[in-house]
């Protein structure tokens, strides 16, 4: 028998009017998780006396052992205004910045987040990169201020310093707004204390107020400064008077869309497909009876059910039973079960309608970023992360005997979690893993142990480089291997304003179509002129290829096969097999061999990598490193102490900032010296000092350094000197 909740949770699921699909999100230890709880709490799905204790949505083992949530969780909820009842789908996202992935694919899921600030440490670096996240998606911001019960407590700052604060932290996340979101949507997505788009509280004592709910309830500032002052637990009236559910998700229905609101302006951003067509109606209204249109955002392994494909269904609806086709992987399958979520419980329905954050069972082979719909579809964009992997480790099996269970194992793991980077040789048997940090490979190589149950060794931490050039070649001839096939190659730095804009999303990395109209024209507003647009042919990694051929017949018959070529290339550069980045390569001429059996791909790849390499060592190849920018921040007394720290890690200053008592200083520093930087900080501050990742590039690796971290490389990866 169905539950009641549960009887709610599938009715509502087909009134999109009353749907809300949202995110939570903010700097590490902001209280999300304590946050979420208190709203499943009032949602009758777990005691009050538990909530902010029991980390419902953290149901991992090593979430609840270090206190941080890794993973994001979904959950379905109905909350009641005024006698109207509204479905509340919620993802509950990491904060730490080394589980951005998670956050990244979370926001393609909804259409609206909730921005957690902590009211005494204020804006933090992932508080913009959240943001940046969620404004990259057209996800509306609304902006929760927590840990007020700090001011109060601690600081003891009066009603009027109080208030300072909150507008000091609003001005700032608006600054932030206008600065990320783009131009149509800045104003629009802007928070104010007005319209109560802005709520303050404490998510630990599970009270919340916003400035309409104040003034309907008659409560000030002083009141909630005098429940404080009254006795040890007087406090815990607010938590009735102002429940922080009530507060937070009366703020979420009114100024979070619905899904048929959201995706007017949402698909245009994250489908390139004719809007025109009766899909593109279908994605706009959010049509639940047209054709069905998911993206997976999670996979989660299930012991007993095995991948299940977690997403948003953008259109159309899906059942049990139903064969469907997986677009990226070009394949059939049919759905075993679809499902609902309710944290770590999934519900089993008999069918999921348009609108919704859901959960598929049997889609062999799925991963995050597919798109599932009944025929083939245009998919939909790619979900792009914040930050590359730049720390590999070497994984291997302890017994030879479980080294398919590894390979298995890591194929799992690289789909539970896409912004991991796995490398299977299984001709060597090395196999290479990179994440975005220290923590996020040692979580990884827990979760393979215990969860996975499989024992492991891990080596040494590695630093993935990039390959570029710093100058223009001449033009390169490049003959296929049986000599039938020639290209004429040149290759370049990309400029400044195209790579930035491929970075940020602004330009996707795709495979350009005849009409690529909206790509041009983003081209060209960077100064690349209206030619040398429409000779943009592939995208790929921070890299393009332009097409610079006039005439050619039988091109059409070989681009593709050049292009993947091209992409092969990317992957792995000439001077140490590490990526290529800030690249650009033209084909200026080609003589093609008419027989297509002398014209393959067989043919055509070895004479691009040949053509790429070639040019790139006439055009001042070079490795480029990544460098983080991290905030560190600590008693004003250790500002010597991390200066110095920051010098011997090869690191740069940019800002100093002091401010009652604290220092905040931002620096540039090289990951390959920060292995063992959490070690390291912890010492030289006796604990006190904390580091946040703010951004993250590649810049070109001293001179001095070029030509022993190549060998190095060419060494750990077994090539020899002219390979």
């Amino acid at each position: 028998m169905v539950d009641p909740k549960t009887e709610k949770v599938i009715k509502l699921m087909t009134d999109q009017e009353s749907i809300r699909n949202i995110a939570i999100a903010a700097h590490i230890d902001h209280g999300k998780t304590t946050f979420s709880d208190n709203l499943l709490a009032g949602a009758g799905m777990m005691s009050e006396e538990l909530a902010g204790k029991a980390r419902l949505l953290d149901f991992h083992e090593d979430e609840q052992a270090r206190g941080i949530t890794i993973d994001s969780a979904s959950v379905s909820m109905v909350h009641d205004i005024d006698g109207k009842e509204y479905l509340i789908n919620l993802i509950d996202t990491p904060g730490h910045v080394d589980f951005g992935g998670d956050v990244t694919r979370a926001m393609r899921a909804v259409d609206g987040c909730v921005v957690l600030v902590c009211a005494s440490e204020g804006i933090m670096p992932q508080t913009e990169t959240v943001l940046r996240q969620a404004l990259k998606e057209r996800v509306k911001p609304v902006l929760f201020i927590n840990k007020v019960d700090r001011l109060i407590r601690e600081v003891k700052l009066t009603p009027k310093e109080m208030q300072e604060k909150f507008m000091n932290v609003i001005g700032k996340v608006n600054d932030l707004i206008s600065d990320l979101a783009e131009p149509e949507f800045a104003d629009k997505f802007l928070v104010n204390v007005q319209d109560g788009s802005v709520a303050f509280g404490s998510a630990y004592h599970n009270w919340a107020l916003s400035l309409p709910y104040m003034e309907k309830k008659g409560i000030s500032f002083k009141d909630v400064i005098d429940k404080y002052g009254e006795g040890e637990d007087s406090y815990k009236e607010l938590s009735k008077s102002s429940p922080l559910n009530k507060v937070v998700l009366d703020m979420v229905v009114k100024h979070h869309p619905n899904p048929r609101t959201a995706q007017k302006y949402r698909i245009p951003k994250i489908w390139q497909g004719e809007l025109d067509s009766q899909l593109g109606n279908d994605l706009l209204l959010c049509n639940k009876d047209g054709e069905p249109a998911f993206i997976c955002t999670k996979i989660v392994i299930d012991k007993n059910a095995g991948e299940i494909a977690t997403g948003r269904l953008f259109s159309g609806e899906l059942k049990q039973g139903e064969e469907v086709y997986m677009n990226l992987s070009k394949k059939k399958s049919t759905l075993q079960q679809v499902s609902i979520y309710k944290g770590a419980q999934r519900i089993q329905v008999g069918k999921v309608s348009a609108g919704n954050i859901v959960g598929l069972v049997g889609l062999k082979g799925v991963f995050s970023g597919e798109t599932i719909s009944k025929n083939e579809i245009e998919p939909f964009e790619a979900i792009k992360h914040m930050f590359e992997p730049v720390v590999t480790k070497s994984i291997e099996a302890k017994k030879a005997a479980d080294l398919p269970k590894l390979v298995n194992v890591l194929r799992q793991v690289a789909k539970e979690d896409p912004s991991l980077k796995i490398e299977i040789n299984e001709e060597t048997g090395e196999n290479l893993i990179s994440g975005m940090g220290e923590l996020h490979l040692e979580i990884i190589e827990n979760r393979i142990k215990t969860e996975k149950d499989l024992d492991i060794n891990m080596g040494s931490p590695v630093i993935v480089y990039r390959e570029t050039v710093g100058d223009e070649s001449q033009m390169v001839e490049s003959r296929s291997p049986n000599g039938h096939n020639i290209l004429y190659l040149k290759v370049e730095p990309l400029e400044d304003e195209v790579f930035k804009a491929i970075q940020e999303g602004d330009i996707p990395e795709v495979r350009m179509k005849k009409k690529s109209e909206d790509i041009w024209e983003k081209l060209e507003n960077l100064g690349v002129s209206n030619d040398e647009a429409r000779e943009y042919k592939e995208i790929y990694k921070g890299c393009v290829f332009l097409d610079r051929t006039r005439g050619i017949v039988l091109l059409n018959e070989i681009i593709d096969s050049v292009l993947d070529g091209f992409k092969l290339v990317v992957d792995s550069g000439p001077l140490s097999r590490e990526p290529l980045t800030k690249l650009k390569v033209s084909l200026h001429d080609v003589k093609i061999h008419v027989d297509s059996v002398h014209r393959g791909p067989a043919q055509i790849y070895p004479a691009v990598r040949r053509g790429v390499h070639e040019a790139m060592n006439k055009a001042k190849p070079g490795l480029l490193e990544p460098i983080q920018t991290h905030v560190i921040e600590a008693p004003i007394d250790f500002m010597g102490t991390i200066t110095n720290l920051v010098a011997s890690k090869r690191g740069v200053l940019e800002d100093v900032n002091q401010e009652t008592g604290q220092v905040s200083v931002r620096a540039q520093i090289p990951v390959s010296e920060m292995i063992g930087w959490s070690n390291d900080l912890r010492n030289a501050t006796g604990g006190r000092g904390v580091s946040s990742l703010a951004e993250q590039q590649f810049k070109k690796l001293p001179t001095e350094l070029q030509e022993g971290i190549i060998k190095k490389i060419r060494s750990r990866k077994g090539l020899s000197e002219n390979q």
